[in-house]
């Protein structure tokens, strides 16, 4: 895809801002007729495959089909919308949630949908399939839609559709013309092959320089009205902005990610300012998860940045020219997060952030703000170690480390550059030079849209095809198998994979250099085996010269809807390379109990050599991080344990009370871990106690640093820190028990 093309969606996204429909989707975008040669090719490749697209959709499946509804009002009924006739409609019962569903008669491909609303037409829907009436997928979410005539493609296949209703845009029901569903005529084969490349979507906002300030301010802003509170909506966004100087102020919601398009961070500079704020939670930024900032600078217009966040927010690959506050403008606690390959110019302050792990990065005027558990390692200007107070722990460089992928924009067209595997790093990869490693151009990636099948997704694997996840929830019924060397799989804007069939959502083959990075696994609610799994059990393949990477993925148990995992996050393959993840069984939300949101395990490594960088593992029912293979090594590791075992009894094992949060099998005999948290807070009794809070072999090859465990209120006790040693942390005052070494 191109930038020229990317320019006549920002016009296009002109017209939707001054509409308030900054989520509608793009469809019928002209590529322009001008330009470089090489921008007009892809252009006029672009404009002719999207014609043969357009002539094999043209059958309405839906047209005369059995169709029904949640309600209908007066003689309306829903057979009326799928009748074929103009002046006839299916009308809704004036409340939320409505739905309408046609019946296509057998599973069929599934290309467009088109929907011709009466006045009272829908302002948020789902567009739906279904094979069997009751488990369904979700082709595509519409916020902020403006009724008419809409028309959406889709990727997909089902017997039934459904449209459901989330929020009306009148005060009356929903009330639909005609509802069509477009199937492939059959003047396309199945088994062609997938084409690289193509349109981001309808959710990734693109910004250049000559974009009217207004029109980006206008668009950041209707997207941080609706994801500012919605911490398990739908809505995924991703922000990119092109080289170039932008006055704007870009406030990071839920499921938000700001991006620049340049070769380095100083290609973008937003000069009003990047904010991640907790207003919307009375200034607590514990729960402010799932957004994210990279590949740009920020020129602060008031002095300071704000990124007042927790789990699953990281900032990477960054440039802030000012101060930069980790803490709420209420100066509200926040509980953890991670910064690696920046510069900051000015100093951070951390006053109300309870944990924190930065990495490879320049700090030039300091670090101000210490309370349980802060982590640097290769940090220039980072503070010394002074472990246990401050509760301090600084290496002087990483170890084996790999940067995550980035979109950016080589020349005219966008390509994903991919950084090399380095060793004994300090400072950022971009400071003063040019980050090593190599490019992969668009077409060279399936560009997924929400709808799409694992079985499609497979194709294109197979195929030779990268991914690269655009935003939206990807419900699948099958395991996304990736199976060849090298390959890059790169989520834009929180990009979400459900499965919904019990299946393991991502499975990695043992194969060298893949790359996974940006995506949120989403458990659903019939139980998987994990959501992603790295190589073959058992394997003792050696990839140590080009090592798997994990950048920034994140599980979610419960929270949306009711979530079942085994063993959510499993390392066979030797040699790999953690780098950040947020595994959570959710403790708030939707679909949590004891008995609902079962997970024993967040993280589980089993292959030998692995290299964890900012792990986050929360709430799991058992071990909540279970180190089975060799000389692992662990840098940050931040861990609650469960709120909610109902009594000691069903937390017990072995004659041992609870469970530790972080394990290394009684087998293995190296290991070494630096700056390690658990806390603890039993909401369902506060007589529950936990005997260790880490458990390890006791052997000189394993090695602890900087150990500490946390009563929250009392709320629960931690008879030792770490195998019987260590003091007890109990009582109200939230008083960190720690220990600087073990043994």
């Amino acid at each position: 895809m191109t930038r020229a093309r990317q320019r006549g969606r920002r016009a296009w996204l002109a017209v939707a801002v001054a509409a308030a429909c900054v989520a509608a989707p793009l469809t019928a975008v002209a590529a322009p007729a001008s330009g470089p040669a090489p921008v007009r090719a892809e252009a006029a490749r672009a404009e002719a495959a999207g014609a043969e697209a357009a002539a094999a959709c043209t059958t309405n499946a839906a047209l005369g089909r059995p169709a029904t509804a949640s309600s209908t009002e007066g003689p309306f009924g829903a057979a009326l919308a799928v009748d074929g006739e103009a002046g006839t409609r299916w009308s809704s019962l004036p409340a939320d949630p409505q739905w309408i569903r046609v019946d296509l008669g057998s599973v069929q491909d599934l290309c467009r949908v088109e929907l011709s609303w009466e006045t009272a037409y829908g302002r948020d829907f789902r567009i739906e399939a279904s094979d069997d009436g009751t488990t369904w997928r979700t082709l595509r979410t519409v916020t902020d839609g403006t009724g008419g005539a809409q028309g959406f493609d889709v990727v997909g296949t089902g017997r039934y559709v459904r449209i459901t209703g989330t929020e009306r845009g009148t005060g009356y029901g929903y009330s639909l013309w005609e509802l069509r569903v477009l199937t492939d005529d059959g003047s396309s084969t199945p088994g062609d092959p997938i084409p690289g490349g193509g349109d981001l979507g309808p959710n990734v906002h693109v910004f250049g320089p000559d974009t009217p300030t207004s029109q980006v301010q206008a668009a950041v802003d209707a997207v941080y009205d609706q994801q500012e509170s919605d911490q398990f909506g739908d809505g995924r966004h991703q922000f990119l902005f092109e080289p170039g100087t932008y006055p704007v102020h870009v406030n990071a919601g839920f499921h938000t990610s700001i991006a620049g398009l340049g070769t380095r961070p100083d290609d973008v500079n937003i000069t009003g300012g990047v904010w991640a704020d907790a207003e919307w939670f009375e200034g607590n930024a514990t729960q402010n998860f799932w957004r994210s900032v990279e590949n740009l600078a920020v020129t602060p217009s008031g002095g300071d940045m704000r990124w007042a966040v927790s789990q699953a927010a990281p900032m990477r690959r960054v440039h802030v020219k000012g101060n930069l506050m980790l803490h709420s403008s209420r100066y509200g606690w926040a509980s953890g997060g991670y910064i690696a390959d920046s510069v900051v110019d000015g100093q951070v302050r951390a006053w109300t952030q309870q944990q924190w792990y930065t990495r490879d990065s320049t700090l030039t005027g300091g670090w101000a703000g210490t309370l349980w558990n802060m982590v640097f390692s290769g940090v220039e200007n980072a503070p010394p170690t002074s472990f246990p107070e401050p509760a301090v722990t600084t290496l002087a460089t990483t170890g084996i480390i790999r940067e995550k992928p980035y979109l950016y924009l080589d020349g005219e067209d966008y390509a994903v550059f991919v950084p090399s595997a380095r060793e004994g790093t300090r400072g950022a990869t971009w400071d003063g030079g040019t980050t090593s490693g190599t490019s992969i151009p668009l077409d060279e990636f399936y560009v997924t849209r929400p709808g799409d099948s694992a079985e499609r997704i497979n194709q294109a694997l197979d195929q030779g095809l990268h991914l690269l996840l655009t935003p939206g929830i990807y419900e699948t019924t099958g395991t996304i198998e990736v199976d060849r060397a090298d390959t890059v799989v790169l989520g834009l804007g929180y990009a979400t994979i459900v499965p919904t069939a019990g299946q393991t959502a991502m499975r990695v083959g043992d194969v060298d250099g893949v790359r996974i990075a940006g995506v949120l696994f989403d458990a659903g609610a019939t139980e998987s085996p994990s959501m992603l799994t790295v190589g073959t059990e058992g394997s003792t393949a050696d990839h140590a010269d080009d090592p798997v990477s994990l950048h920034d993925v994140f599980v979610r148990v419960g929270g949306a809807h009711v979530g079942r995992v085994d063993q959510a996050i499993v390392v066979n393959a030797d040699d790999t390379i953690v780098d950040h993840i947020w595994s959570w069984r959710g403790d708030h939300g939707e679909g949590i109990g004891w008995d609902v949101n079962t997970a024993d395990n967040g993280l589980v490594v089993n292959g030998d050599d692995v290299d964890g960088y900012g792990l986050f593992v929360e709430h799991y029912q058992e071990y909540n991080t279970l180190w089975n293979g060799e000389r692992g090594r662990t840098i940050f590791y931040q861990n609650e344990l469960p709120y909610d075992p109902p009594n000691q009894a069903a937390w017990n094992h072995d004659g041992i009370r609870g469970w530790a949060a972080y394990k290394v099998a009684d087998h293995v005999t190296q290991h070494e871990a630096w700056g390690l948290g658990s806390y603890c807070v039993f909401t369902s009794d506060a007589s529950i106690t936990s005997d260790n809070g880490f458990e390890v072999p006791r052997t000189p090859g394993v090695r602890m640093h900087s150990l500490l465990t946390v009563s929250l209120g009392g709320v629960g006790t931690y008879e030792h820190v770490i195998n019987g040693v260590g003091p007890r942390a109990a009582g109200t005052e939230t008083v960190p028990a720690k220990v600087v070494s073990y043994p």
